[in-house]
């Protein structure tokens, strides 16, 4: 009996040893944390997944319409997007942008990515401004902000603003 018990104890020890080191990655905000689930709805009204983009790198950028130094950085953002979309990394395949919108209305968010041209399939939002869910599960207290993600949804890099953002992507290429 006592041997049963102590195998018993010995498979569970190994089952939970083997189930930390697989759940080592914590999800969380910090560089080397898997970023936390969005799952929101699109300018179509379907929710949207940012775990539907696994396997390439992804800047989450939070920002809105009324938003002038987020409406400034967008040009940068636009051309990085433009320029790595197609190039393979050292941990994902391509490049894109899942947009995080922090406004209150859907007609300004929808004129902001047109008249800028953010061209990317991934917008999002809530359409509750500050009172956003996912600028609350993110820490965004100012926006612009950003985290960069590779393909395994790993946070590499964060708050990446003018030419820093394209001089991250290069670092990352294979």
């Amino acid at each position: 009996m006592k041997q049963n018990i102590l195998a018993a104890f010995v498979l569970l020890f190994a089952i939970a040893t083997q189930s930390i080191a697989q759940d080592e990655v914590k999800i969380g905000l910090r560089i080397g944390n898997k970023a936390p689930e969005i799952v929101e709805k699109s300018l179509d009204g379907k929710e949207l997944k940012l775990s539907s983009l696994d396997g390439k790198m992804v800047l989450i950028d939070f920002w809105a319409s009324w938003c002038g130094p987020c409406r400034r950085e967008n040009p940068t953002v636009v051309s990085a997007y433009q320029e790595f979309k197609n190039r393979k990394f050292k941990s994902g395949n391509g490049f894109t942008v899942y947009s995080v919108s922090l406004d209150k209305a859907k007609e300004p968010w929808v004129k902001a990515i047109e008249a800028d041209k953010l061209t990317w399939d991934y917008h999002v939002s809530d359409l509750k401004g500050w009172y956003s869910k996912y600028a609350a599960v993110y820490g965004v207290r100012g926006i612009p902000a950003n985290f960069l993600i590779n393909g395994e949804g790993i946070i590499v890099a964060k708050n990446l603003r003018g030419s820093v953002l394209k001089n991250t992507l290069t670092q990352l290429l294979k």
